[in-house]
């Protein structure tokens, strides 16, 4: 009798060892390569890249002039999207869901955000410094950013994985998606997620904290 009661607690202890051990690996975010995502979205070159992506380092123009390079965002956890001013269907929906997580985490200065035109000859600094200041963007916080056409087209086709090759030949030589992009403090990304959908803000905030808190 002794004896099967204690088989029976060493199975569910080694049950509940497997549950926890289960628990604890689903909440590690994924680090995603290029070859796990839409190949529409990633630069023929890296389409079979499946291993050890980081995002580039950048030099792009900011609201109020500034060069912004990746020191600005060194050991930062930030999370970025492309858009352009003119945009009158989903860039406002995503504009105003970088302001819920901008003010989200507006003490904590480990969370930042990036957005970058895809439209830089119209986007320039002054026009850039209306639409932040129109958005409540909090320059500390988030850079709202134009730049060199061709350096922000290899951005997001070979770091960010956030345009479509062809664009609509209007505005816009490139089609941008309606992606945020998560990167983590090692310039991995770490989730993708559709940036006009309430419910997609609020994972993103939850995996943001948990990145913060872990590092996973």
């Amino acid at each position: 009798m002794i004896k099967s009661k204690l088989i029976i607690c060493l199975l569910l202890l080694n049950l509940f060892s497997f549950s926890a051990c289960k628990q604890k690996t689903s909440e590690v975010l994924p680090i995603y390569n290029p070859s796990d995502l839409n190949a529409e979205l990633v630069d023929k070159s890296l389409q079979k890249a499946n291993r050890n992506h980081i995002v580039s380092d950048f030099e792009l123009i900011n609201q109020n002039g500034e060069t912004i390079t990746q020191e600005d965002y060194k050991d930062k956890i930030y999370i970025v999207d492309f858009f352009f001013t003119k945009c009158g269907t989903i860039c406002p929906i995503m504009t105003n869901n970088m302001a819920k997580i901008q003010n989200e985490f507006s003490e904590n200065d480990a969370i930042k955000l990036l957005s970058i035109s895809v439209t830089p000859t119209i986007d320039s600094v002054s026009v850039l410094k209306k639409y932040a200041t129109e958005k409540g963007v909090f320059d500390s916080k988030w850079n709202i950013t134009t730049g060199n056409k061709k350096h922000i087209y290899d951005l997001a086709r070979k770091s960010y994985f956030a345009v479509v090759e062809q664009g609509d030949g209007g505005l816009q030589d490139f089609i941008h998606t309606p992606n945020f992009i998560l990167i983590d403090t090692k310039k991995q990304i770490r989730g993708i997620y559709d940036g006009t959908k309430d419910e997609e803000i609020t994972r993103i905030i939850k995996d943001i904290e948990q990145l913060n808190k872990t590092g996973n």
